[in-house]
């Protein structure tokens, strides 16, 4: 029984017999699930109606779905040219949403497989999950398999496909593969030590729960049935043939890289296995490029990357020199095309991505894997390949770490991962350090701008948002280049662009451009000279050239945002002028997504007063709801109509101008809103100088300025509950409460001079006579040195006559301060020179006038030590 009659009997047997809507295969790029890279299972489109977040199309279904598993712990790629295992297969199944259950599903498994697949029931093994009394019942008692072949899997538990969704119990089907051979003895079954014997070739899920975030999970509000059943090993069973890629479905591509290879298939084991792999990544490669997978660095870009080069180096190894994977590619939608019309329609964009990543590939490869054999070679016996030479690998030879890996432990080696990955962001981040090299050398590479030609950039970007165009240059750091690779920056110049180009203060747009073979995400765009705009930024996927056809489409939610805060810059500067006076001109601007900037000349501030009125004046524009017209026209006309222009801007006899009848009128050339109304509400945060003459508003529109007032308003009545005052009197309330405040703290700051200077007679016990002067040196803790002065000036007061030195700890470092009263000033003390000579004491330094002095240090253990050295720098002073 060939594949492609399998494939009808199964889709006969539900649809016609058992009443089940066939369903086409989804993509294998998996739609609004960001917990998978790739479709690994049938299910996995019909999840939302297992979840009861969509209604079904029917409430049986039937499917036969590409998947492609390669990713994570359930890597199937080590795996792969083994009798069984593959990266990409077609997953026949069968689905109940809330209809039949556990008895229904596994009548309709054993019918189909004994009486139109006619497998002999004798060959057939049933594994269950051992809580699973039911289906171990039904099977034994309803289907009649014997109990001895009925055996219980721990591991007979299903899902989810990712990290939440359905999952439940599961019965597995198992074909006795050597059946024939052993007479009719059944052996010991899939679980024992002869677990090779027995294919695994139906699973039959059945969907009891949900697995919630953080390992949780709860009954499913409906019973589900979820069945997977491999096409490949099926028809493995069917052919009568030991492994499936002696079925039709491979051996046609096994022969035709045998025959690529000049060799024969079933000769050399080693070459056998390095030809099976051919056929399975060259198959899998094929159908993920005709869903719209690229070559990457990254996700699922990168695992086809990983694929694909690792299928080159598995056809070196079968002893092919030459390009193959287009000849290869060829059989694939051949013989699939049938089933999968995609196949065909993107036959010229399969045969090109993979000639582009094998010529890439092929170019290093013979030079890598010679580095690589000399890196085993001088590694001892389990000695470990570095994180800089696995990187080296990757980076020069192109070498996916996975097959570094590989290879590495064929050899007994192990490769430093950590250290890899310290590499490769230390890449990434030169990567990103040579972007803003682009945007930080325009005037030096002013020469590679003007050899781009004659043709001029055309923005259409004010009436479109998506435009089909081509890629007239790629221009890299040194010059034009012909191609850019996954990972590779660069400035991208297309004929057309709906992307604006950074001027009169508005940022460039971001977005995406897209070839048939590639993915380029542009970070920036910028208009380095009158002719050319070109687009910064990064292949995200596969690769691009220069002259191909691609589609350019902006970043439309942020270009929304961007023309809010354009239109209302010309809002607000009208109202300024309402409010400041007709002098008041544009000074500068940014427009960019999240806010806006306004600069403006005045040597008046705006104040509170002024910041409401300007306001009020630009949202009463807002909800007037205007149409905002935009026209182009001589520039003497539009001056002669009252358009403003910016001082020493350079205008074309021909200008664009931006109307809000009745209001604004001003020249622009940025992007704007349709109507005012679609600003939003306007908010003006700050009003500061940046210079003589010259003031600046930041402001927000739109949603940012909605969470802004709805964020002001939640904390004005937070403050009116702890307050316990209306909304609209809470300024007088806070008012009150500041001046109670400050009459507190100058009765607790009253409260601790008087504390401190009751004790004034103690601290004056301590003055002693060093050569004829009073000197009073003693510690003072007062918290600050505002209270220290204090206390030093009652001494004094009550010295009369002297010198007196206070220190102490504030706020963890050493404050000193000296007063020499006037007398001891005339016969030659000075505050300042005391102070000089004992703060080195405690690390530090100071000084001051002759009466009064300060200083401090960082070490205040020594504070005693250096209040120690006054009598030495008084007796200095007097001689």
């Amino acid at each position: 029984m060939n594949s492609h009659e399998i494939r009808r009997i199964f889709t006969d047997f539900f649809v016609e017999k058992h009443g089940h809507l066939a369903v086409p295969s989804s993509s294998l790029i998996p739609l609004n699930d960001p917990t998978v890279l790739l479709t690994t299972a049938g299910m996995q489109q019909m999840t939302p109606y297992f979840l009861g977040l969509e209604d079904p199309p029917g409430r049986r279904l039937t499917s036969i779905q590409k998947c492609f598993r390669a990713v994570g712990k359930d890597d199937d790629v080590m795996e792969v040219g083994d009798p069984t295992h593959l990266t990409f297969f077609e997953m026949l199944g069968n689905f109940s949403v809330g209809d039949y259950f556990k008895a229904e599903a596994i009548e309709m498994a054993w019918e189909l497989v004994t009486e139109h697949y006619k497998i002999a029931r004798e060959r057939i093994w049933i594994t269950v999950e051992p809580g699973d009394d039911f289906s171990r019942a039904y099977w034994r008692d309803e289907i009649g398999i014997p109990a001895e072949r009925i055996q219980d899997d721990p591991g007979n538990v299903w899902g989810p496909v990712g990290e939440t969704g359905p999952f439940g119990p599961n019965s597995e089907l198992y074909a006795d593969m050597e059946w024939d051979q052993h007479g009719g003895d059944a052996g010991k079954g899939p679980m024992s030590e002869d677990e090779d014997r027995y294919l695994e070739f139906w699973n039959l899920v059945f969907m009891e729960f949900n697995m919630l975030p953080g390992a949780q999970h709860e009954q499913l509000a409906m019973q589900n049935v979820d069945t997977g059943s491999g096409l490949e090993r099926v028809a493995t069973i069917l052919q009568n043939v030991d492994s499936i890629y002696e079925t039709d479905l491979f051996r046609p591509l096994v022969d035709r890289a045998a025959d690529i290879a000049g060799v024969r298939y079933g000769e050399t084991e080693s070459v056998d296995q390095a030809l099976r792999i051919v056929a399975d990544h060259s198959r899998g490669v094929t159908f993920l490029i005709a869903d719209g997978v690229l070559p990457g660095n990254e996700g699922r870009g990168y695992v086809l990357r990983r694929i694909l080069r690792r299928c080159v180096q598995k056809a070196r190894a079968a002893g092919i020199e030459r390009p193959f994977l287009g000849d290869l590619a060829d059989v694939v939608i051949e013989n699939f095309g049938p089933q999968y019309a995609e196949l065909h329609r993107r036959r010229e964009t399969i045969r090109r991505a993979l000639a582009h990543e094998e010529e890439s590939f092929s170019r290093t490869l013979t030079t890598g894997m010679g580095r690589l054999d000399t890196l085993l070679d001088e590694a001892g016996d389990g000695e470990t390949i570095s994180g800089s030479d696995a990187f080296r690998l990757h980076d020069t030879y192109g070498f996916p770490i996975d097959l570094t890996v590989e290879l590495a432990g064929q050899a007994g080696k192990r490769v430093d991962i950590d250290g890899f990955r310290t590499a490769l962001a230390e890449q990434r981040e030169r990567s990103r350090a040579n972007m803003d090299a682009f945007a930080d050398a325009a005037r030096s590479r002013a020469p590679i701008y003007a050899a781009v030609g004659n043709d001029t950039s055309e923005f259409v970007g004010y009436a479109q948002e998506r435009v089909e165009t081509r890629l007239a240059a790629i221009l890299g750091v040194d010059g034009s280049l012909e191609a850019l690779e996954a990972g590779e920056s660069a400035e991208l110049v297309l004929d057309a662009t709906p992307f604006y180009a950074e001027s009169g203060g508005q940022v460039g747009d971001t977005g995406l451009i897209l070839t048939e073979t590639g993915r380029f995400r542009v970070s920036d765009t910028k208009r380095p000279s009158p002719r050319v705009i070109v687009h910064l930024g990064e292949v995200e996927e596969g690769f691009i050239e220069a002259g191909q056809a691609v589609s350019a489409e902006i970043d439309h939610e942020r270009r929304q945002a961007i023309r809010r805060n354009h239109t209302a810059t010309h809002l607000l500067h009208k109202g300024l002028r309402e409010v400041l006076g007709v002098d008041t001109q544009q000074a500068g601007s940014l427009v960019a997504p999240e806010r806006l900037r306004f600069d403006f000349t005045s040597h008046q501030a705006l104040g509170p007063e002024g910041q409401q009125a300007v306001q009020r004046l630009a949202n009463l524009e807002v909800i007037a709801d205007k149409a905002v017209a935009v026209s182009e026209e001589p520039y003497d006309a539009a001056v002669e109509r009252g358009a403003m222009a910016l001082f020493g801007e350079k205008y074309g006899d021909i200008v664009r101008t931006v109307e809000v009848p009745g209001y604004s009128l001003e020249l622009c050339g940025g992007t704007h809103v349709q109507r005012t109304g679609e600003i939003g509400p306007i908010v003006i945060l700050n009003e500061s100088s940046i210079g003589s003459g010259t003031r600046r508003i930041e402001a927000l529109t739109g949603a940012a300025a909605l969470d802004y007032l709805m964020s002001a308003q939640q904390l004005s009545q937070e403050l009116a509950r702890d307050l316990r005052t209306p909304a609209g009197e809470i300024g007088e309330a806070v008012a009150a409460l500041q001046e109670t405040v400050r009459a507190k703290d100058r009765e607790i700051e009253a409260l601790r001079l008087q504390s401190l200077t009751s004790d004034i007679d103690a601290y004056l016990s301590k003055q002693r006579a060093v050569n004829g002067t009073t000197v009073l040196a003693v510690r003072a803790d007062t918290g600050d040195r505002a209270t220290m002065l204090q206390l030093g000036d009652r001494l004094r007061d009550r010295m009369q006559s002297g010198v007196i030195v206070l220190g102490g700890e504030v706020a963890e470092q050493v404050a000193l301060i000296a007063m020499v009263t006037p007398d001891q000033v005339e016969r030659g003390l000075h505050a300042g020179r005391i102070i000089q000579a004992i703060a080195p004491v405690v690390g530090g330094r100071g000084g001051g006038r002759p009466e009064s002095a300060q200083g401090g240090g960082a070490d205040v253990g020594k504070i005693e030590e250096a209040l120690a050295a006054v009598d030495a720098a008084v007796e200095e002073q007097t001689g």
